[in-house]
């Protein structure tokens, strides 16, 4: 096979299907952008579900003398002494959890609440012998909070068990759904992309079915007459996967680094670094190749049956 004639029928089909292969190219930059984007934003998700969930406390809070009349688990009045001590006790013996258990008093707990809320209206008629007393426990695994809370939420003098994971859920949650709303999306342009090339490259065949005719009856194989529209298709997608490099990256960069900085905006979250990124980029490049080159040669078989 002559590498100049393929080479010369894959520029004189890319010349004739200008704006389809504009669109060509668009549509599979775009596409692969989003899977490299919803592949990057999963690996974020999981990132931060590892350095947030080691970090998050399981709090018991106590009973104190206000909540009597208010909280049915506290009608028996407020925590005593030797049910802190017992408490402590059964939290040290338990292997879900690590020690030290921290303890924090009525007025540790208002020091905290003004370094939080100091600014807010209702700070200033919030006193020290309304806030709560409560253990802080850290778990060896995040997922046993159940263990803690089935010993602990039904004893005497103590109000609730809460877990520090359930909110941060909730922001996993929503990231999981903006994951896959880009997935949905990333399907829907993928499918737009792959229609595009079929049309493309039959497109092109019907307008050069003069010469494959022709090369037919030389006796040329059936892999040499698909070669330059398989090329054509590849090379249309190579660019647009080169293209979606270059949107991740620059996606990238003007988020967390550049222009809207939230790595420093937001420093207590674990942001994916470039690492992440660049060991992505192949893959879509790959793709970008082999789609476009897959969707062609299934398109081409009806023509070679002429």
């Amino acid at each position: 096979m002559r590498a100049q004639f393929v080479l010369s029928e894959i520029g004189v089909g890319l010349r004739r299907n200008l704006t389809m292969t504009f669109a060509v190219v668009v549509s599979v930059a775009l596409s692969l952008a989003l899977f490299g984007g919803a592949l990057l934003m999963r690996e974020q998700v999981s990132s931060m579900k590892t350095y947030w969930y080691d970090k998050v406390n399981v709090s018991i809070f106590l009973c104190n003398k206000n909540d009597a009349k208010d909280v049915p688990k506290c009608a028996k009045g407020a925590v005593t002494a030797e049910q802190k001590k017992e408490i402590k006790a059964d939290l040290e013996k338990m292997e879900a959890v690590q020690k030290p258990v921290l303890f924090e008093n009525v007025d540790e707990a208002y020091k905290h609440y003004q370094e939080q809320f100091g600014d807010s209206p209702m700070a200033g008629n919030i006193t020290p012998d309304q806030m709560q007393e409560s253990f802080r426990v850290k778990l060896k695994d995040p997922q046993k909070y159940k263990v803690v809370a089935t010993a602990f939420a039904g004893r005497d003098g103590v109000q609730s068990v809460q877990d520090q994971r359930s909110i941060l859920d909730n922001l996993f949650g929503l990231m999981n759904g903006m994951n896959v709303a880009a997935i949905f999306l990333m399907g829907l342009m993928l499918v737009i992309a792959l229609m595009l090339i079929v049309n493309t490259v039959r497109v092109s065949a019907f307008s050069r079915r003069r010469e494959t005719g022709i090369m037919r009856l030389v006796g040329a194989s059936g892999f040499y007459i698909q070669m330059p529209f398989i090329m054509e298709a590849a090379f249309a997608g190579l660019i647009g996967g080169l293209l979606a490099c270059v949107i991740l990256i620059a996606a990238r960069y003007f988020l967390i680094d550049g222009g809207l900085a939230l790595q420093e905006k937001l420093n207590l979250i674990d942001f994916i670094g470039w690492d992440a990124v660049l060991t992505k980029l192949p893959l879509v490049v790959a793709i970008g190749l082999l789609m476009p080159a897959v969707a062609a040669l299934f398109a081409l078989r009806k023509y070679l049956k002429v």
